[in-house]
């Protein structure tokens, strides 16, 4: 008898201990909880708002919307070529920016609309399509055209560094040479635009734009001989011209 009081008794103080325990692991845990509501609580008071995360849902496209866009792209882009042939630039705009909607990277798209920015005398729209167009891009005719936005907008230097470059990737044609030699000019670099221009005259001796341009330059650096015989190559391809002959006359008394 004294054994099954035993029993008991040692059964209902074990159940007492295991009952203690999960009551102060409970209470541990609601203390948790309510500690972290309360840290919760206060960065919401300090503006910290949780942000839910969300996976990234990436939408392929299937190939036929791709090739359907595409098609459009061309479209457009025909129809703005077809614009710009009649004079219609403003819908030739249109249609470029609503195809770059379509696909932002079509690099022929990006190109003629600064093409088109740089005819209608808009600089600085050009100047920041080419910039973009040779980050992806590294083609001689867009630094030669950024070159000419600088020019156009009197970024001589500008001009120069671009102007530069496509004669780097390019230096056998002349074109490339006088492009750099006037911007030089501007620049008053003549001691550089000089051999620029040189170059360029000995390929197109009949552009009496650049012997011009070079009879000037050798008039900065005074070395006034070079510049007479440039002015009387002028004179024998425009014999009529009176300023050229005014330009000679000038020299032959000093």
């Amino acid at each position: 008898m004294v054994y099954v009081f035993v029993l008991i008794g040692s059964f209902v103080g074990i159940c007492g201990i295991v009952g203690l325990k999960i009551l102060v692991r409970n209470r541990t845990v609601r203390r948790f909880v309510r500690s972290v509501r309360y840290r919760t609580a206060l960065a919401e008071r300090r503006g910290l708002n949780a942000v839910e995360e969300r996976p990234i849902c990436r939408t392929k496209k299937s190939p036929r919307v791709s090739a359907m866009e595409m098609q459009r792209v061309r479209s457009l882009f025909r129809n703005a070529e077809k614009a710009v042939a009649q004079g219609k630039m403003e819908e030739a705009e249109r249609l470029f920016i609503q195809a770059l909607t379509i696909d932002p990277t079509a690099c022929d798209v990006r190109a003629e609309l600064a093409k088109l920015y740089l005819t209608t005398n808009r600089e600085p729209k050009a100047e920041a399509l080419y910039k973009e167009l040779l980050q992806h891009q590294d083609d001689v005719s867009f630094h030669a055209n950024l070159g000419l936005a600088y020019y156009r907008q009197e970024k001589f230097i500008d001009a120069c560094r671009s102007y530069q470059e496509a004669l780097n990737r390019d230096p056998k044609n002349p074109e490339r040479s006088a492009a750099l030699g006037r911007a030089c000019i501007a620049a008053q670099r003549f001691e550089e635009a000089a051999p620029l221009l040189e170059k360029a005259a000995d390929r197109m001796g009949r552009n009496t734009e650049i012997l011009r341009l070079l009879a000037e330059c050798y008039m900065q650096l005074g070395t006034r001989e070079r510049a007479e015989f440039t002015y009387r190559r002028i004179n024998r391809l425009e014999p009529y011209d009176e300023v050229v002959k005014a330009k000679m006359a000038e020299l032959a008394r000093t």
